[in-house]
């Protein structure tokens, strides 16, 4: 079977740099092909990695005899992260430059690692997005089984996603020792899957996985560190209104979303819309490592009324965007009442609402109607703010 190679919107920076995202997402793939000559470096290699845990200086004598300027690249460094320090100063004695790789940055963040002072920028690899999967793109297909590489190019793509799922449990979390009771978490995972695209309530969740509240929050945060969740805060501004404070939850591919809770069969009615407004999310997330498309993404809903809000306001410099999405295919006015309450915040620059169907237009009022494809085009070729 040949694979077709997708060309990948993230573009590498001129020096060292962080790359994160989940396992399968394409890191090494991408790494190794935009930069062919570097030496290589591989921790999920066990026999490597217990080589430079028993011995560290190992590291610095691999790569002594490249030339100032070289690239090294090495993947999964959170596996070791006193590697970083050596990192470090190889950059500033060596002028070596580093793409250091990783699937979680919880070590990283938590065993008061060095993260270069600031001398490695940070990027975050996505799945699959339209602008890279060109006319291979189906709406439908996303939705159900998401895009994740190695679930995209997998002959079964409902059974890699078990698979994937055990992966995750057994090398990301037990492997790093992310979390003491895997039992406790694996418990945690499908509940948290049910609040994709709603507001998080720790002490439902607490209650409904049998779990302490701090255990869940700890849960949560572990979510975040390996990639697979985001949290969107609520829009705090100084309005007549009241903003709600708490965040939504975010997964980062519809298909873990389903492989989590273990519906992976024909997509139901009422997953759609968390799944699209996830998947647009994302997709602006994505766009946003290679291009300004927002300095802050957030949501918008007023205490005082349970009828009222916008999925997605974007933040560039004092400009708001605003963006709602819908997963029907026929447009209903209705739909519209959120970015019209919204309309009048100060810096409102765009209203759209993005949808299923095929035909885009633009309300009396200025709001602009969009179908998927319009929407993800838009964002592709920078034209989302103007």
């Amino acid at each position: 079977m040949v694979v077709k190679p997708y060309r990948r919107i993230l573009t590498p920076p001129a020096g060292s740099f962080f790359l994160f995202g989940p396992r399968g997402i394409g890191k090494s793939t991408w790494a190794r092909k935009h930069f062919r000559t570097a030496h290589a470096i591989d921790l999920l290699d066990e026999g490597t990695f217990q080589s430079y845990l028993a011995d560290p200086s190992l590291f610095e004598s691999e790569i002594r005899h490249l030339r100032p300027g070289a690239w090294v690249i090495v993947d999964e460094v959170q596996r070791l992260p006193g590697l970083l320090n050596d990192v470090h100063r190889l950059m500033e004695t060596r002028r070596l430059r580093f793409v250091l790789l990783g699937s979680s940055a919880r070590k990283l963040k938590t065993s008061g690692t060095n993260l270069l002072a600031g001398r490695a920028v940070r990027r975050v690899m996505f799945p699959l997005v339209p602008a890279e999967l060109g006319r291979d793109f189906n709406l439908d297909r996303v939705l159900t089984f998401g895009s994740l590489p190695v679930i995209w190019r997998a002959p079964d793509p409902a059974d890699a996603l078990r698979a994937y799922v055990q992966l995750y449990l057994k090398e990301e979390v037990r492997a790093e020792a992310l979390v003491r009771n895997l039992p406790g978490f694996a418990r945690f995972l499908p509940i948290a899957a049910l609040f994709h695209g709603q507001v998080i309530n720790v002490s439902n969740i607490a209650r409904d996985a049998g779990t302490a509240r701090t255990t869940v929050a700890d849960y949560l945060d572990i979510l975040d560190d390996t990639l697979l969740t985001f949290r969107l805060p609520a829009f705090e501004a100084r309005l007549r209104v009241r903003e709600r404070r708490h965040p939504k939850l975010y997964w980062v591919d519809p298909g873990l979303v389903r492989a989590i809770k273990a519906q992976l069969g024909p997509l139901a009615a009422e997953e759609r819309g968390p799944l699209l407004e996830g998947w647009v999310l994302n997709l602006l997330r994505a766009h946003a490592e290679t291009m300004p498309v927002f300095d802050e993404v957030s949501y918008w809903a007023p205490l005082q009324s349970n009828q009222l809000e916008v999925d997605l306001l974007l933040r560039r410099g004092k400009k708001l965007l605003a963006i709602e999405v819908k997963s029907a295919a026929r447009f209903a006015g209705t739909w519209l009442s959120g970015l019209r309450a919204i309309g009048d915040l100060n810096g409102m620059t765009r209203r759209i609402l993005v949808y299923t169907g095929r035909r885009s237009l633009t309300t009396a009022d200025g709001i602009q109607v969009w179908p998927v494809a319009t929407f993800a085009r838009a964002i592709a070729q920078g034209r989302l703010w103007s």
